[in-house]
């Protein structure tokens, strides 16, 4: 059977956050290990899931793309969730960070990704902010690090190359702030992942954008099994049937 589906940007980050939650490394750490979910937008639905409960989500967010390369206006009021053995322990950096080892896993967003997995990370901090603070700790002792990133954020240029090119004193004319780039690379979750994990169902990226509601929408078509097919479909509507949660950048 195949499908074809819409989803708005609010449906598709709350689709990839299941599928971070359904994902083996991941529900591995949650039973015996640390799973830490970094401040972002599609990270607060992933807190969300891993919590079982709702967050403030307005709140769950560091840098932010409206107008501008901006930052949440509520930056600050929420901390990076640390979940041991599956129970929320209190954030503390330097706890955390020198406890991580293999088997915990640390997730991270991403701004941008190209055509061969990596994910491209925004820096506005000049000492590289959330990827300073984590990624090269976890990639020095072997802590996996899962990326979800929906397809509407799929761009044609390699990432490295966007990083050779970026970089906050570089840009002498920004619209919000200047930023360097990271090229992260991991275990990518987009929406295709996440319906593979979920349903076993094979997805593949149409389409992006529309008008309206539409606006940063994805268009998948889904194939697979009549049942796997439908349930993927039906749960898509529900989906996009709940309210968005807005975050709100810095005036």
């Amino acid at each position: 059977m195949k499908a074809s589906v819409v989803l708005n940007s609010t449906t598709a980050k709350r689709l990839i956050a299941q599928g971070v939650a359904a994902h083996p490394i991941v529900v591995k750490a949650m039973g015996e290990g640390t799973v830490i979910v970094t401040l972002g937008t599609t990270n607060g639905y992933v807190a969300s899931e891993l919590l079982g409960a709702p967050i403030d989500q307005g709140a769950f967010a560091a840098g932010v793309i409206d107008d501008r390369w901006n930052i949440n206006a509520r930056l600050g009021e929420a901390t990076d969730l640390v979940l041991k053995n599956g129970a929320q322990v209190p954030f503390d950096e330097q706890s955390v960070l020198s406890s991580l080892t293999a088997g915990d896993v640390v997730i991270k967003g991403g701004n941008a990704l190209d055509p061969f997995g990596t994910v491209g990370v925004l820096l506005a901090a000049a000492t590289g902010g959330t990827v300073g603070r984590y990624v090269p700790t976890a990639i020095a002792r072997g802590v996996d690090i899962v990326i979800p990133i929906s397809l509407a954020k799929s761009i044609h240029t390699p990432i490295g190359e966007l990083t050779q090119q970026l970089g906050s004193r570089k840009i002498e004319l920004p619209m919000g702030l200047a930023c360097g780039m990271y090229p992260l690379t991991g275990h990518v979750v987009t929406e295709i992942e996440a319906l593979e994990l979920l349903f076993e169902v094979h997805a593949t990226h149409v389409c992006s954008n529309g008008i309206g509601t539409g606006q940063g929408s994805i268009s998948l078509l889904l194939e697979g099994g009549d049942d796997q097919v439908r349930a993927a479909f039906e749960h898509i509507k529900q989906l996009a049937q709940l309210p968005v949660i807005p975050v709100e950048g810095r005036r």
